[in-house]
């Protein structure tokens, strides 16, 4: 299914690409530190960590000790903002790659008594039904293929309440920002960072997927500023 939806128009289908990205790429170790650090110095510059913790935070509105899922943690760093944000908030960080989980465990969220820190994979969750409130994705949705982001969330809306992802939004006026990805990251930075804009899904294909899980999934998608698609998803009666 082409990256805008099922009916999405040629203009769309020439904008999207399947170059791979260096972070994508295991082999490329040198390429993927530079840009997993300028998408860090990006996100903390444009509040991307505060922008997704207040959108998890309103999904558990009416718990007053939330339980969140960060499936895809990388630095750790939307943890300690939501922990900020919310002082009874309790969450279970993970990431797919073990050595990812073992620097994150050797680090202040390792001793933080609200954290719990596993090695998961996204679209095979190892947890009983309903096990959190919410279940978060944020800024790693391009990274799947059509039929992973069904598994996605399918096992997201199983063990949480609420399935929240957030990634980019697609649109060819967003490739105005590659400056700010050189500006953070150098061309290795902005290699990754036009080629995620461009493998973005629309929310048109997001709620195409959807209809499409093996379990039935209700899904919402909305805009919000500066440039994110926000799809907020539970499992169906």
């Amino acid at each position: 299914m082409p990256r805008g939806g099922p009916d999405a128009p040629w203009w769309d289908r020439l904008y999207e690409t399947d170059r791979p990205e260096y972070i994508d790429q295991p082999a490329r170790t040198v390429e993927t530190g530079k840009v997993l650090r300028g998408l860090d110095r990006f996100q903390l510059m444009t509040r991307a960590y505060r922008v997704c913790s207040r959108l998890t935070l309103a999904e558990t509105a009416g718990a007053e000790r939330p339980r969140i899922l960060e499936l895809g943690a990388g630095r750790g760093r939307m943890t300690q903002r939501l922990l900020a944000d919310h002082p009874t908030a309790r969450v279970t960080v993970s990431d797919v790659n073990a050595a990812s989980v073992e620097v994150l465990r050797a680090g202040p969220l390792g001793s933080d008594p609200r954290v719990d820190l596993r090695v998961v994979d996204a679209t095979d969750i190892d947890a009983p039904d309903n096990t959190w409130d919410v279940a978060v994705f944020c800024m790693a949705l391009h990274h799947l293929t059509p039929d992973l982001v069904q598994k996605l969330m399918a096992e997201g809306t199983r063990v949480a309440r609420r399935l929240l992802i957030i990634d980019g939004w697609r649109n060819p006026g967003f490739l105005a920002i590659t400056p700010l990805f050189v500006l953070t990251g150098g061309l290795t930075q902005a290699h990754d960072g036009v080629i995620s804009l461009r493998k973005c899904y629309s929310a048109r294909a997001v709620e195409a997927m959807a209809a499409r899980c093996a379990t039935p999934v209700s899904v919402r998608c909305r805009f919000s500023l500066p440039g994110y698609l926000v799809a907020s998803l539970a499992a169906a009666p």
